[in-house]
């Protein structure tokens, strides 16, 4: 009996390839993703060995696109939407019609038709979320002002790739006519005008069944089961999945978009918190076979038989439509800093571009050369895209105005600007010392601009963002943040930059006292203990009163 299964080899080949490879890259100092895509290449029709299976692959990646959305709805409700959508959505339509513009025209060069060159332009106009929150979520800035900006920015994108799906196939029945004369043009007009009024029209319906109906019954059938930990992991997961799937079905709504508003409605319950830490392990296990499924399309033979049409698809992924959006936000008066978030998450191409390049070649409209270099820009800017923002975090202290006025040396660096913070921060001020702030909350960090504080946006448990305030240089560190696992992130990272550095953490308990000692803090305050010597202090200082 023969129990290699397509799905289980698949499964097995490629989690156990991710792990090696991803575990490779840890070691090198790269993200694990350029792992997890390198395992895809090795398991690929386009290298030698073993190879899985293709649809299967792809199916599996879609859940993980799916659970990952859902989870992005959760962290980011319709009102945070709202809130950014005077930049998210004029900023998103600017940066798509730039970056297609710049494609089309590279498809004319290379010989395509003006659909063939619009339909490849629009596929490298887009990002992935699935890289995007990856990176956020490892620099601390999903609940940041820039993070929510570019989600905003990518959730916009991806409605736009909706529309784009649903209008193809109306635009690819009318190109055949419209090429013997005039005559289909007012055909092809209707077409995209009803396309058009059929897609917004299901949309706003799900939109509306989601907000009506899944309002109440998604809360109430959560704290129905709240109780019992595995019926109320399997409900977040029935939810994710099975609204996902009946959007697609019912709406003709996109999984991942699908997803994402059953996040949002979930969102605003009191159990979201609990429902995003129970699908992190799914999460990022089917998250792993999405890379992994992108680098088993990755055929690296393009790259020796189109190198001029790859580095001048690649200019428009890496430079031309992240500096199109760089200057959209500083049109809207955003900072530099927020710009340079903006690019470097644009700078790599997103999942529906394979599903739009697919399409096209399934159609005839675009030729199979198209959707080759899409997928090895894909491949190949998604493993630059941890280097865009790392380039970002080093950029930004020379953009922003206030801490390029910092002296770098002999400064001091506070980690977080809340109770204990700003009242550090109010001493430095007063004492002339030179010192820059590192804070990712909103509200927070905009006040630190309006005051003029010497500031970086983001969490300092990420390598480039503490990096960004030259720990090397600086002559003590004061981590005022009251997680404790977080700051032993924080210390051990700063230790290493600079053996010499004075550490000052703060603590809740002896074992929190231990725990960041361990790591390299020079002195740990326990708020309980300096409370308890007070008031030993304020009883005493009667009785010593009294003797003398």
């Amino acid at each position: 009996m023969d129990h290699a299964t397509p799905l289980i080899a698949t499964i097995v080949g490629g989690l156990g390839l991710a792990f090696l490879f991803g575990a490779l890259a840890n070691r090198l100092r790269m993200s694990p993703i350029v792992g997890y895509l390198l395992a895809g290449v090795a398991v690929g029709p386009f290298t030698p060995g073993f190879v899985a299976d293709q649809a299967i692959a792809n199916e599996l990646a879609e859940i993980g696109v799916i659970l990952l959305m859902f989870g992005v709805g959760m962290h980011f409700s319709f009102r945070d939407l709202l809130a950014v959508r005077a930049i998210a959505l004029p900023g998103a339509l600017a940066q798509i019609g730039a970056a297609t513009l710049m494609g089309a025209l590279l498809g004319r060069w290379m010989g395509w038709s003006w659909e063939a060159g619009i339909i490849f332009g629009l596929a490298l106009s887009v990002a992935s979320t699935v890289v995007l929150l990856r990176a956020l979520e490892g620099r601390g800035l999903v609940s940041s002002e820039r993070g929510r900006i570019a989600v905003g920015w990518l959730i916009v994108e991806d409605i736009a790739m909706v529309l784009a799906l649903v209008l193809l196939p109306a635009l690819g029945d009318s190109i055949a006519p419209a090429q013997d004369g005039l005559a289909a043009a007012p055909l092809e007009a209707r077409a995209v005008a009803v396309a058009i009024a059929v897609t917004l029209a299901k949309v706003a319906g799900f939109v509306a069944v989601m907000y009506i109906v899944g309002r109440r019954v998604i809360p109430r059938v959560l704290h129905a089961v709240a109780e019992e930990r595995e019926l109320f992991r399997l409900a977040v997961l029935a939810i994710a999945l099975g609204v996902a799937f009946g959007a697609a079905k019912l709406f003709g709504v996109s999984f991942a978009l699908g997803a994402f508003f059953a996040g949002v409605v979930l969102g605003e319950s009191e159990l979201s918190h609990r429902a995003a830490e129970e699908t992190v392990p799914l999460r990022e296990a089917f998250a792993v076979l999405f890379f992994v499924a992108v680098g088993m399309l990755f055929n690296p033979f393009v790259v020796l038989e189109e190198p001029l049409a790859l580095l001048a698809t690649l200019f428009i992924v890496l430079v031309g439509k992240s500096a199109a959006a760089f200057a959209i936000v500083l049109l809207f008066r955003h900072t530099a800093g927020v710009g340079m978030t903006i690019a470097a998450s644009l700078s790599q191409v997103g999942e529906f571009s394979f599903i739009l390049v697919g399409l096209g070649v399934a159609m005839g409209i675009l030729p199979e050369q198209g959707r080759d270099l899409v997928l090895a820009a894909a491949m190949i800017s998604i493993v630059l895209n941890p280097f865009a923002f790392a380039l970002s975090a080093r950029l930004q202290p020379m953009l922003e105005a206030p801490l390029a006025r910092l002296p770098v040396g002999g400064h001091r660096v506070l980690v977080g600007y809340g109770r204990v913070g700003s009242r550090v921060a109010a001493a430095l001020e007063r004492s002339g010392t030179p010192f820059v702030v590192i804070e990712n909350d909103a509200e927070r960090v905009r006040e630190l601009r309006e005051r003029g504080t010497p500031l970086i946006e983001g969490n300092a448990a990420s390598r480039e963002i503490l990096g960004a305030a030259h720990p090397e240089a600086a002559t003590t560190l004061v981590i005022a943040i009251p997680n404790a696992f977080e700051a032993g992130r924080i210390v051990k990272k700063a230790r290493q930059a600079n053996p010499g550095l004075v550490i000052v953490a703060r603590a809740h308990s002896d074992a929190e006292v231990r725990h960041l000692r361990e790591l390299g803090a020079d002195t740990v305050i326990m708020g309980e203990r300096q409370i308890a010597l007070e008031m030993i202090a304020e009883i005493e200082r009667p009785a010593a009163a009294a003797i003398s």
